[in-house]
């Protein structure tokens, strides 16, 4: 899989002088939000992570590369591109065969994070446990229990069955820990 990676110059450079690394998702780019929004919020993302001392690394899949740490032309290029396919764990490698362009879910960016050598992953919300359906639990929770990646995260999304949800994880041996918070986030809200 090492040789379908490309990690950007500031990227190698970071990991090689150990300096903090912090993964993000592109599914936000590519199916969450419509342009121009979804620029401007990959943009305030990597200036977050900035300012706080780390170096940000956008993580895509670009013509069946898979891409650590878009510069601002990929990031514009995915911004706009309506044929992205949104990409789990099942898709990565069929869209890296076929030479497919898409967005990293949760779980395809912890696994490209951790080939790539990136310890800490921050993103929005997870996927969950279905409300409803106990059986339909997103791939973004067995990837937490396998993929020995940390992924900060304001909780699973608010549509999901949250208290499912934190029995998964807990019931697989994922640490789940809250900052400021007495009860598990439903993403975007405290609660």
């Amino acid at each position: 899989m090492t040789e379908l990676i490309t990690t950007g110059p500031e990227i190698e450079a970071a990991l090689t002088e150990r300096r903090p690394v912090v993964a993000l998702e592109s599914t936000l780019i590519t199916h969450g939000l419509p342009f121009p929004e979804n620029l401007r919020c990959a943009r305030n993302a990597q200036d977050q992570i900035r300012l706080q001392g780390a170096t940000p690394a956008t993580i895509a899949v670009l013509d069946g590369q898979i891409r650590i740490g878009l510069e601002d032309a990929e990031l514009e290029r995915i911004s706009q591109d309506n044929s992205a396919s949104k990409l789990s764990r099942h898709d990565l490698a069929t869209a890296c065969a076929r030479g497919l362009t898409g967005g990293t879910t949760v779980a395809a960016t912890m696994i490209c994070a951790r080939k790539a050598g990136i310890a800490v992953f921050a993103t929005g919300g997870i996927g969950g446990v279905h409300r409803g359906d106990r059986f339909d639990v997103s791939a973004d929770l067995p990837e937490l229990a396998r993929t020995p990646v940390v992924v900060v995260c304001s909780g699973a999304k608010a549509i999901l069955h949250l208290s499912a949800t934190l029995e998964w994880l807990e019931t697989h041996g994922v640490p789940v820990i809250g900052y400021s918070v007495d009860e598990m986030p439903a993403f975007y809200s405290r609660s």
